[in-house]
């Protein structure tokens, strides 16, 4: 295999590596992105629940100063009854007196019903309280451990593209123009092994001439096909015992 087809293999080894960390990358931040989406559900019912219950507590408020009121009107209406001299004066005052216990016990019966939904939600509270407390922990995990994943291949990507840089300083341009070309469509198959006479990147026979060429090594070849390098993988001799 001559220099400029071993430095090719070398490099195309290099870029599908690189590469390769695009998916755990995604993955370590999908992680992360997921976590969050929980935290960020979690806290959205938590504000609602504290929302319910304000809008619950202001209503009892409501409630209550209506009861103040419907009070003193009842005070008066047992005055006026007092200095009624007429029938239809004393009914009116009945029917008065009435419509007033009925919203008075509607507004006993509405503050009865709403504090017993707000100890609901507050119990509710609690456990959502907890809950996020919970996911919010699993997101601060989730973030330290996609750090450190990210960090370390970072660090990898660092070793590899400085490996990079120094085949491509050696290179030829020609070739290297040549390789970047036919990457920019056939992306990490740019450069493949043939296995059985076939291209590994459009799996399609080659012929006699063509492997024969590419055994040989001398030169670079290409797929008559796709247009892919082509190369024969070096078979390691077994370590005698």
């Amino acid at each position: 295999m001559n220099q400029h087809l071993k430095e090719l293999v070398t490099l195309s080894k290099i870029d599908k590596e690189l590469d390769s960390f695009s998916p755990q990358i995604e993955a370590a931040t999908h992680t992360v992105e997921k976590e969050k989406k929980k935290v960020e559900a979690a806290q959205e019912r938590l504000d609602t629940l504290k929302k319910q219950i304000e809008e619950n507590e202001n209503k009892i408020a409501t409630y209550e100063e209506q009861i103040g009121t419907l009070s003193e009107q009842l005070d008066s209406i047992q005055k006026k009854g007092k200095e009624v001299s007429t029938e239809k004066e004393m009914k009116a005052l009945s029917i008065e007196e009435e419509i007033a216990r009925e919203k008075l016990t509607f507004a006993n019966e509405e503050i009865e019903r709403l504090g017993k939904a707000n100890e609901t939600k507050k119990e509710l509270l609690e456990e959502q309280s907890k809950e996020l407390e919970e996911l919010q922990a699993a997101l601060e995990q989730a973030q330290t451990d996609a750090a450190n994943e990210l960090e370390a291949i970072e660090k990898e990507k660092a070793h590899l593209y400085k490996e990079r840089d120094e085949i491509i300083r050696k290179m030829d341009q020609k070739v290297l123009s040549f390789y970047e070309k036919i990457r920019k469509w056939a992306g990490n198959s740019a450069v493949v092994p043939v296995r059985k006479q076939a291209c590994y990147g459009c799996f399609l026979k080659i012929s006699d001439k063509t492997y024969s060429d590419v055994i040989r090594g001398e030169e670079i070849v290409t797929c008559p096909h796709c247009g892919r390098i082509l190369y024969l993988e070096e078979v390691e001799e077994p370590v005698e015992a």
